[in-house]
């Protein structure tokens, strides 16, 4: 706990009762004033997301922040303040103030921080005595997009069945609350972020520094840019800054971690040690080696694995991974000794799993990484920082230490763009299409895995296909699509 980090004095004050079956309640406020919402669940595999003035609005975002606050207020044991965040995009601002509007009408106080990472929000709602926080990001999404994640008091994604007492209160299910007479007020606590800022570094200052390294970051114009450059140049790297302002009209357009093609040719333009990028919230990332090669989750995973199964830091030799970490991947890690489980995608789950079974590292292909000895939720920085240390110890190039981890086997990712939610969600029912993957896998056998999932993040159906060889991987991929455009149009 960091003593600076308190409650302001006069908190208001208030009590809540249990939020179902209660008789009094408030008449005619706002919070039961219904807003138009999609029939299939609100809220995603990360929060809810979407494009603003569509699915988000200031109406919705005001009524996520009045329920949130009283969802929260009634698992808690003592009232405090929420932690919210946001990034740069240009709808932050009007969604972040109407979250802390209907957060201080359910007698919440909120600290806002302003520009964050993601993971500072979560960090600092771990160590102070917030009840939850709130992070105003669309993550890797394009500009026109947003989102709304929520954490609970230890730092970690708000649990399903809270966010299912969240959407009940926006869907008009819980018919009254108690009768809120003091409301809860708004501070910005700027200064809070660099606690965060000092937490990444202070793991590595007494083990290893950064000097003599060169290392190129892309920042997206997003959340990292007035933080992630001085942290490298605090452990003593050379930093070259791509895409370093806060920028909401460009933020992950043509660069950020879904974008490597600039960092690429930094990297090898200045003789970069590596190159980090991150997504718009900087909760991931993706590395380039000194060569100009990607470096994705499965092979920082690897990395990270061996480097604390080495330390004898890493119980059962377990990481957990999700459905798309490639077979290459697991092969080479059972090789080590070590022990795969999978989870479906998303960092929750990969969270969850890790709870369960005491897992100190997980993640995902994509770059989630997440490492319990150094932090509570999927961080981009922290992870880029360890990665960087690794290779400095290493006193070899990353591109030696991946090529001495694995082979990865064909993968191809098409997403198939469905922008009606109620059907992209339902692909499950379609026959024809269920019939289609069944006869891939059974031709496939062990040669192949198949993955077709609609995503909680973006408005597309994604088809995976993962083979010994590219020919076969092609071929399914081809058929698959193919079926999944039919079901969209049908």
């Amino acid at each position: 706990m960091v003593s600076s980090i308190t409650r302001t004095p006069g908190i208001p004050g208030g009590s809540a009762s249990e939020i179902n079956g209660l008789s009094k309640g408030i008449e005619g406020s706002f919070a039961l004033n219904l807003i138009p919402l999609p029939a299939s669940a609100l809220f995603g595999t990360d929060g809810i997301r979407g494009r603003v003035g569509e699915l988000l609005n200031a109406p919705l975002a005001l009524q996520v922040g009045f329920w949130a606050g009283i969802v929260l207020r009634t698992h808690a044991a003592q009232v405090g303040p929420v932690i919210l965040g946001q990034d740069s995009r240009n709808s932050s601002d009007m969604l972040a103030m109407a979250l802390s509007a209907g957060l201080t009408a359910a007698g919440i106080e909120v600290w806002y921080l302003g520009l964050c990472p993601t993971p500072c929000v979560a960090y600092l709602t771990s160590i102070s005595d917030a009840i939850g926080g709130v992070m105003i990001s669309a993550s890797h999404n394009p500009p026109e997009d947003n989102g709304i994640k929520l954490f609970g008091a230890d730092g970690a994604k708000l649990p399903q069945v809270l966010q299912a007492e969240i959407e009940a209160g926006l869907r008009g299910k819980i018919s009254s609350i108690t009768s809120i007479s003091n409301w809860g007020r708004h501070h910005s606590r700027f200064e809070l972020v660099e606690h965060y800022g000092e937490a990444l570094k202070k793991p590595l200052h007494s083990a290893v520094n950064l000097q003599g390294m060169k290392i190129v970051l892309d920042l997206a114009w997003g959340a990292a840019v007035g933080l992630a450059p001085s942290v490298f140049q605090e452990m003593g790297a050379e930093v070259i800054c791509l895409h370093n302002e806060a920028d909401g009209d460009r933020i992950n357009v043509n660069c950020g971690s879904t974008h490597l093609e600039i960092l690429q040719a930094v990297v090898k333009e200045h003789n970069a040690n590596l190159g980090f990028a991150f997504d718009g919230d900087a909760d991931r990332v993706l590395a380039v080696d000194n060569t100009g090669r990607q470096v994705n989750g499965d092979y920082i995973l690897y990395l990270w694995g061996r480097h604390l199964q080495q330390k004898q830091q890493l119980p059962d030799n377990l990481i957990v991974s999700t459905v798309m970490a490639n077979l290459g991947f697991e092969r080479a890690w059972q090789q080590q000794g070590g022990n795969l489980i999978r989870t479906a995608v998303g960092d929750q789950y990969v969270q969850a799993e890790m709870l369960r079974t005491g897992g100190m590292l997980g993640g995902e292909q994509s770059g989630h990484i997440l490492c319990r000895h150094y932090g509570v939720t999927g961080d981009g920085l922290l992870t880029a920082l360890h990665l960087a240390a690794l290779v400095k110890e290493a006193s070899v190039s990353l591109a030696e230490l991946v090529d001495q981890s694995f082979q990865t086997y064909p993968q191809l990712l098409h997403n198939v763009r469905a922008s009606d939610r109620d059907r992209r969600l339902g692909w499950k029912d379609c026959q024809s299409l269920q019939q289609a993957i069944a006869l891939a896998e059974t031709a496939m056998g062990d040669s192949g895995r198949i993955l077709v999932r609609a995503s909680g993040t973006e408005p597309v159906i994604r088809v995976m296909v993962e083979a010994v060889n590219a020919e076969l991987a092609n071929h399914w991929t081809s058929e698959l699509v193919s079926k999944v455009q039919q079901y969209l149009m049908s």
